[in-house]
């Protein structure tokens, strides 16, 4: 472990905290009876509403069999709506689902802000979420190399 680099302890404290921040979070979405995952799928859905499964996909953290699975119960709940448009099927919310994440958002954001607001004062949230971008982005570009 003495081998560590910056970069190496970076990511692995932020591996730890999203592991933390997502237990978290499941357990303080139980109150409306969702969790991370579905929190996020919904909020997607929200903003980008009406879109294909596979729009979907791209734009959540859960695999094309996981997003099957999450969407049939969805539905199943009620909180969604899916609808042939000729050759396409779409998802919207409901009107259930979209009164469960008027209820749920602002909660859960206030919550998951609270691990930065508490800690951290407005400076220090523009340089992290600035530096988050870059590191984000970058990401999106770097290609694994061949083994």
């Amino acid at each position: 472990m003495e081998n560590n680099t910056i970069g190496s302890l970076i990511w692995l404290r932020l591996i730890r905290f999203m592991n933390q921040s997502n237990h978290m979070s499941n357990e303080f979405l139980k109150r409306f009876h969702l969790t991370t995952a579905q929190f996020d799928v919904l909020a997607q859905i929200y903003v980008y509403q009406p879109l294909t499964q596979i729009e979907l996909a791209e734009k959540v953290t859960v695999t094309q069999g996981g997003i099957s699975r999450m969407l049939a119960r969805l539905e199943k709940e009620g909180y969604i709506e899916r609808k042939q448009e000729w050759k396409t099927k779409t998802i919207s919310l409901s009107d259930k689902g979209a009164k469960v994440l008027e209820k749920a958002m602002p909660a859960q954001l206030a919550f998951q802000s609270s691990f930065f607001d508490e800690v951290l004062n407005e400076e220090e949230k523009k340089v992290l979420y600035s530096l988050m971008t870059r590191v984000h982005k970058h990401s999106q570009k770097k290609q694994i190399p061949p083994q």
